[in-house]
């Protein structure tokens, strides 16, 4: 289903070269957020941002919401817990907005969740995915990424295709982090491999000497790592080459482009959760790469095409109400079964995403190529990985 904004070439052009189109209404319906523009999630929340400024223009270029057009106000919670409550609060109790998104990732939305219910306000979540943040009886919050214990399960198959047997999962102290990791031990077990170890550490972690000295005992096949901060996942690939350990099977729970950018080579092999790609016949995509890539100079991550199509979804949910009243546009939302920019989006009553089950990528010759499921993928994976028969 094309959303009625999609984006036109022309219209993108005109966007990235900084010109204005005019609203219906001299005062715009006002969005409140926070966003990760500082600390250990910028790496995720900066382009996340600018995917919600990116639909913001596009939506008023294509004659606003409600006839008005729409600004976003958007905070830097620095990555913090209590800076993210403390903005949400300030935010919704002063009435400075008519309607509020969410930030990035699964522990700042958990935080932040208890204001926006407390205050009656829909809060679309672009990059939450824990499924414990929907089994507390909240009303008004809806997911959009597929859930987190399903983050490293294109991995598993993968692996279990393979005929492998020995997995480790290692995870980031995190709530986010200890979803996704539980998903692929448990998954791993009922598939009948060996869990050889499942294991967590600190946040803010950097030596990870331990663990790979664990791997190489244990004879690790397949490594399993979740973690919200990139720095971990680079930090433990270049410990485990300087260490000369290897497996034939490493994916991480998130795949972006400064991974690869950061290691060079080192990065060749390794697989990674996308939960979205350029290349996907979502509708509109093509167009808002384009957009994307000329309006901020770089291609979008899923991170940036999850928050335009969060946004999306809250556009249609209030066409489809014809008001800003929250419980008509939650209600919208719970029956709304629509596909945006980011793919496919239907919500159970607890809000939970029913429809995205995400994709997993590998690092080849310096370029992310999508190998599972089978029926996306635009490659087939390189398998095992290289220096394995060496160690």
């Amino acid at each position: 289903m094309k959303s009625r904004f999609a984006l036109s070439v022309t219209l993108s052009l005109a966007l990235a070269a900084g010109l204005s189109v005019a609203g219906q209404h001299d005062e715009p319906i006002r969005i409140g957020a926070t966003m990760s523009e500082t600390g250990a999630y910028a790496t995720q929340g900066i382009p996340a941002r600018d995917g919600y400024l990116l639909c913001a223009k596009d939506v008023n270029a294509a004659g606003g919401l409600l006839g008005r057009d729409i600004e976003f106000v958007i905070r830097d919670d620095e990555s913090d817990t209590d800076t993210a409550i403390a903005h949400y609060e300030e935010l919704l109790t002063d009435g400075r907005v008519d309607a509020v998104m969410g930030p990035y990732g699964s522990t700042l939305t958990e935080a932040v969740a208890p204001v926006t219910e407390r205050h009656g306000m829909v809060q679309i979540s672009p990059l939450a995915a824990t499924t414990s943040i929907w089994e507390q009886g909240r009303e008004y919050l809806f997911m959009v990424l597929p859930p987190a214990e399903l983050f490293l399960a294109g991995l598993i198959d993968m692996a279990d295709d393979h005929g492998l047997e020995r997995v480790a999962v290692i995870a980031e102290d995190q709530l986010f982090p200890r979803a996704a990791a539980t998903g692929a031990a448990d998954m791993a077990a009922e598939r009948g491999m060996t869990v050889v170890f499942h294991e967590t550490y600190p946040s803010g972690a950097e030596d990870f000497s331990a663990l790979i000295e664990a791997i190489e005992e244990g004879e690790v096949e397949v490594l399993a790592m979740a973690a919200s901060a990139l720095d971990n996942f680079i930090d433990l690939t270049r410990q485990m080459k300087a260490m000369n350990v290897n497996v034939k099977m490493f994916g991480t729970s998130g795949a972006v482009a400064e991974f690869q950018q950061t290691l060079g080579e080192e990065a060749e092999y390794i697989y990674g959760l996308s939960a979205w790609e350029p290349g996907l016949p979502n509708p509109g995509s093509e167009e808002f790469v384009t957009a994307y890539e000329q309006a901020f100079g770089r291609m979008p991550s899923f991170h940036a095409a999850g928050a335009y199509g969060s946004c999306q979804l809250f556009v249609e949910a209030v066409e489809r109400a014809g008001s800003l009243e929250q419980d008509a546009i939650r209600d919208e939302l719970l029956a709304l079964e629509t596909e945006t920019v980011f793919g496919p989006f239907a919500v159970d009553e607890r809000g939970y995403q029913t429809a995205n089950q995400g994709l997993f990528i590998q690092w080849q010759d310096g370029k992310k190529v999508v190998v599972w499921p089978e029926e996306l993928a635009t490659a087939e994976a390189r398998y095992p990985t290289p220096g394995w028969d060496e160690r």
